[in-house]
C-alpha cells in the first residue's frame, strides 16, 4: 500500500495538470498551469516561468518556449525550470525526496529521451520512486467509461486523445494499449491555432505575433459544424447566425478579449474581429486534413483586404492524411475481427480539441456510417476532456497497482534505466531497435473476453451523464421483405 503522497503529473505539451494524492484522502482537483517560459517582447519585457504566467496581465506579443517540440520533450532546461516552480511552495509546496510520482509521456515516447526522464526524476529530483506512462493507459482505472451500475471499465476500450499536438487513437485491452493498432492524426491543437492566425491575418488584423489572442479566438469562437455545406451557405446570409464578433482585448485597460452581445454598444476605441466562416472551417481540419491549404500562400500587393499588401504569408499545405473518423474506423479494422464490436462500442474521448461544441456530435455521425451495421457505436465523452487523464492517474495513485508498477529510488540505482523499461513495459511504447516489439498486443484469452464482450456489442448500458457522458447510436438493421 501507498504511504507516502503522490504528485500525479499529466506533463501535456501545453499546459501541465498536477496535484499530490494521498491514499487516505480523495481525489484533489488538478491545478493547471502553462508548460512553457513565456517572454514579453514589447514594454517591461518580463518574462514567466510555467506558474507565474497566472501573473501576466498584457498578453500582446508574448514569446513562448515550450519545453515540447514536435510533441515530444526536448528542451530539458526550459523543462527543470517550469517543474521547480510547480513544486515549489509557490503550488504543489512538495519536497520531491518525501514523495512519488506518477507522470504522463507521449505517444511512442523514443527511447532516449525515456531515459532522460528516468535520469531527471532520479539523478535531479530524487523522488521516491515514480511511474511514467501514456496517459491512455490511466484511462481504465477512470470514471469516463463507468456505468451507473458500477460495473468496471470495458475490457475493450478506444481512446482518441485529441491534443495539443496530435491526433492519437488508441485501442487498449486489460488496460494493455494495443501499439501495432494505434494511428495518429497530425492535427492538434496548435495547428488549428496557426491556422487560425493565418486566416485571420490575411483577411483582417495581422495576429501573426499573437498566438495568446489567436488561441482565445478558437477557444470562444470556433465549433465542429454537423452540416459544412448547409453552414457554408448561410455564412454568406447578410443576418447570418453564425457570424460572431470578437472584441479585442485592451490590456492598457486590463480588459480582455471577448465576444460582442447583440446589444452591447461598442466605445469609439474599440477593435472588432469579425470571425465567419473560421469559426467552422478550422476546426474541420480535423476531420478533412486536406483542407488546411484552401487559402493562397501568397497575398498580391494589389489586395487591399490585407492590413498590410506587403507581406507574405506561407499558409501550411494540405496534409495527406485520413480525417479523424476514417482513422478510427482503420484503427479498429486492424485488430483481430471478433473483437471489433467491443471497441466499437466503447470509444472514449479526451483532449482540448473533444471540448469543441459539436465534437462528439459530428464525429458520432461519421462513425455510424463507416461501421458495420450490425455493431452498436457509442462514444462516452468527458465533462472536462483536459483533466480526464490526471484524474484517472490520481485514482490509480490511489490503487494498490501504483506501488506494484512504480520503479524505486533503490531500484533505479541498482539497475538504472533497464528496470524502468522492464516495469514500465505494460504502460509504455518499446522501439523495435531495443529487440522487444509490443507484446501488449498479443490477444490473451480470447474466448473470456468474447464471452464478456457479446452482451456489449448486441446491447451497450446506460451511462448516467457527468465524467463519463455517453452517446448512443443503435445499430442499423438490415430489412429483409417477407416471401
Amino acid at each position: 500500500m501507498q504511504t507516502t503522497p503522490v504528485v500525479v503529473l499529466d506533463n501535456g505539451a501545453s499546459t501541465i495538470k498536477a496535484g499530490i494524492v494521498n491514499v487516505q484522502e480523495g481525489v484533489p482537483g488538478p491545478r493547471i498551469i502553462t508548460n512553457a517560459i513565456v517572454r514579453q517582447t514589447k514594454g517591461e519585457k518580463i518574462m514567466f516561468f510555467g506558474h507565474e504566467f497566472d501573473q501576466c496581465n498584457d498578453f500582446a506579443s508574448l514569446h513562448f518556449r515550450l519545453p515540447f517540440e514536435r510533441g515530444y520533450l526536448t528542451d530539458w532546461d526550459a523543462q527543470k525550470a517550469v517543474w521547480d516552480g510547480l513544486f515549489s511552495k509557490d503550488v504543489l509546496r512538495i519536497n520531491p525526496p518525501d514523495a512519488s510520482l506518477l507522470i504522463t509521456e507521449p505517444y511512442f515516447n523514443l527511447p532516449n529521451i525515456q531515459e532522460q526522464y528516468d535520469h531527471f526524476i532520479f539523478e535531479e529530483y530524487d523522488f521516491q520512486s515514480y511511474l511514467r506512462c501514456t496517459p491512455a493507459s490511466l484511462l481504465p482505472y477512470g470514471s469516463l467509461f463507468r456505468n451507473q451500475e458500477g460495473l468496471p471499465a470495458p475490457e475493450c476500450m478506444l481512446i482518441v486523445d485529441s491534443g495539443y499536438s496530435y491526433t492519437h487513437i488508441v485501442p487498449s485491452m486489460h488496460g494493455k494499449i494495443m501499439w501495432k493498432s494505434v494511428r495518429r492524426v497530425d492535427v492538434g491543437g496548435k495547428l488549428l491555432t496557426n491556422h487560425l492566425k493565418e486566416l485571420l491575418s490575411y483577411r483582417q488584423y495581422d495576429l501573426m505575433g499573437e498566438t495568446y489572442i489567436t488561441n482565445d479566438v478558437k477557444e470562444k469562437c470556433c465549433y465542429v459544424s454537423t452540416n459544412y455545406k448547409k453552414d457554408m451557405e448561410d455564412v454568406r446570409s447578410q443576418q447570418s447566425k453564425i457570424v460572431r464578433e470578437y472584441v479585442l482585448p485592451r490590456f492598457s485597460e486590463n480588459r480582455p478579449g471577448r465576444i460582442r452581445s447583440n446589444d452591447e454598444m461598442l466605445e469609439a476605441d474599440d477593435d472588432i474581429l469579425r470571425v465567419a466562416s473560421e469559426r467552422f472551417a478550422v476546426p474541420e481540419v480535423l476531420f478533412r486534413p486536406s483542407d488546411i491549404g484552401a487559402v493562397p500562400s501568397v497575398v498580391h500587393k494589389s489586395d487591399t483586404s490585407c492590413v498590410d499588401p506587403r507581406r507574405t504569408f506561407h499558409l501550411l499545405v494540405g496534409l495527406a492524411q485520413s480525417g479523424l473518423a476514417r482513422t478510427i474506423a482503420d484503427a479498429i479494422h486492424s485488430l483481430p475481427e471478433d473483437l471489433q464490436g467491443l471497441f466499437w462500442s466503447n470509444i472514449g474521448l479526451v483532449g482540448g480539441n473533444a471540448k469543441l461544441p459539436g465534437f462528439g456530435q459530428r464525429l458520432m455521425s461519421e462513425l455510424r456510417s463507416l461501421a458495420p451495421i450490425d455493431h452498436e457505436v457509442s462514444l462516452y465523452e468527458s465533462s472536462n476532456p483536459i483533466i480526464e487523464a490526471y484524474n484517472s492517474g490520481a485514482e490509480l495513485a490511489r490503487n494498490a497497482d501504483f506501488a506494484e508498477e512504480a520503479v524505486t529510488r533503490a531500484e533505479y540505482q541498482e539497475y538504472g534505466s533497464n528496470i524502468c523499461r522492464r516495469k514500465f513495459a505494460n504502460m509504455t511504447w518499446r522501439s523495435r531497435s531495443e529487440g522487444v516489439e509490443e507484446r501488449e498486443t498479443r490477444v490473451v484469452d480470447k474466448e473470456k473476453v468474447r464471452a464478456k464482450g457479446r452482451s456489449r456489442v448486441s446491447k451497450g448500458p446506460e451511462i448516467e451523464a457527468g465524467s463519463g457522458k455517453k452517446s448512443i447510436r443503435p445499430s442499423r438493421v438490415r430489412a429483409t421483405a417477407n416471401k
